[in-house]
């Protein structure tokens, strides 16, 4: 079992920044990869990026050059620093965990972010 608790969520302007952070914890051992997920109201819950354990790293293509998607293996915990945000970056963001395998099979409860235009 991964347990995942997400903060940073928040209100921020148009252009600001804002780090998202989740920290892990179980058996995070069995952990090959981790992600952020976000879900707007009325869309479809998108992939913004995810790290695996080998080092590779993939962004939605409406986010790259903004967001950033980083682990401290000490802390167990991954960050996404967004940069230059949009108000159609508004969405509830979601930490999100793949054990043994490569499939996202553990969530976190999800943190909102607001982007005001």
């Amino acid at each position: 079992q991964v347990q995942l608790v997400e903060s940073g969520g928040g209100l921020v302007q148009a252009g600001g920044s804002l780090r998202l952070s989740c920290a892990a914890s179980g058996s995070i051992f069995s952990i090959n990869a981790m992600g952020w997920y976000r879900q707007a109201p009325g869309k479809q819950r998108e992939l913004v990026a995810a790290n695996t354990s080998g080092g590779s790293t993939n962004y939605a293509d409406s986010v790259k050059g903004r967001f950033t998607i980083s682990r401290d293996n000490a802390k167990n915990t991954v960050y996404l620093q967004m940069n230059s945000l949009k108000p159609e970056d508004t969405a509830v963001y979601h930490c999100a965990a793949a054990v043994l395998g490569l499939t996202f099979n553990y969530w976190g409860q999800g943190t909102q972010v607001t982007v005001s235009s």
